[in-house]
């Protein structure tokens, strides 16, 4: 077998079109190369534009939770290191907790707001559902001017109800009692609203098919459409408990005695107790944050869906 062997200094032969490609760009190419590059910057601007807003939303984020932070910093240090401006205590101890909790009636508040917020929860879900349900499935003489009127409650600020409500309590002997601090929000405008247009967009035809194999219009309501709009329903009561366990002016109305009352209103009374003793002031306000972040912990992703769903369905 032969081997033909270049010389030295010598150009190898190229066939012609080869020759061409090398010495004439196909503008295809050239546009090609055009794109890229423009791509390229347009990926760079968007990782910028990206990258700053993503410090925006850091430092805005570092705003919000800075107080939470000196909050709980502030809760184990003693009584010298309140005033110091240190986020690291140098002695820290957790014997503020225990003072608050042998000093005052807070197990009790607790538990007071922890009914008044479980119950409440409960009620919104239950009634706001079955109402939304039948003004949103079923057509009726007057049934779009009860849901014109129940939406015009949201018009009313709730200062305005305080002294009807109180007059009721007063008149019926609800002061100081659980269904006294609970009545003005066993039902919400707002659940009503948010569950109809939820129920909106239930299929007819799949309760109709219910209805054909037997289904009583309850079963209907509990088996099949209230399922289908379980973020809702989360949501919802996600809101209400939240609502109720920070709800301050109506317990404080509505509430005489120590033991009856929730926790932002005995730590409000605490509060003007203690006085300047702020490590207690706060070592109890940390405390009562504990259900709002087991809440958050656990349905964050309930909570997130809750805000873009309430946007959006209208």
């Amino acid at each position: 077998m032969s081997t033909s062997v270049v010389p030295p200094g010598a150009v190898p032969d190229v066939p012609s079109a080869t020759a061409a490609e090398l010495l004439v760009r196909d503008p295809l190419d050239t546009r090609r190369d055009a794109r890229l590059a423009e791509a390229r910057r347009e990926g760079r601007k968007r990782r910028a534009a990206r990258g700053l807003l993503y410090l925006i939303l850091l430092v805005g984020g570092l705003g919000m939770i800075f107080p939470f932070i000196w909050m709980i910093v502030s809760s184990i240090k003693n009584a010298q290191d309140i005033y110091t401006l240190s986020l690291i205590p140098d002695s820290p101890t957790l014997d503020n907790y225990s003072e608050v909790l042998e000093q005052t009636s807070y197990t009790r508040w607790f538990l007071n707001s922890l009914i008044v917020a479980t119950i409440t929860t409960a009620s919104v879900a239950f009634f706001d559902s079955l109402a939304g349900y039948t003004l949103a499935k079923f057509r009726f003489p007057g049934s779009f001017l009860i849901f014109i009127l129940i939406l015009s409650t949201l018009m009313v600020p709730t200062e305005m109800l305080v002294i009807p409500w109180y007059m009721m309590s007063i008149e019926f002997g609800w002061t100081d009692s659980y269904w006294g601090i609970m009545f003005p929000g066993v039902i919400s405008a707002f659940g009503v609203f948010l569950m109809r247009q939820f129920f909106t967009g239930v299929p007819n035809d799949l309760l109709d098919a219910a209805r054909i194999d037997g289904f009583s219009e309850f079963q209907i309501f509990w088996k099949i459409a209230l399922p289908l709009v379980k973020p809702a329903v989360s949501a919802l009561c996600i809101f209400t408990f939240l609502g109720n366990w920070n709800a301050y002016i109506w317990p404080l109305i509505v509430v005489r005695s120590e033991d009856m009352r929730t926790l932002p209103v005995g730590i409000a009374f605490f509060s003007s107790e203690a006085q300047s003793s702020f490590h207690l002031i706060m070592a109890a306000a940390a405390l009562a944050t504990i259900p709002v972040l087991i809440v958050f912990i656990i349905f964050q992703k309930q909570i997130i869906k809750g805000i873009v769903l309430t946007g959006i369905k209208g």
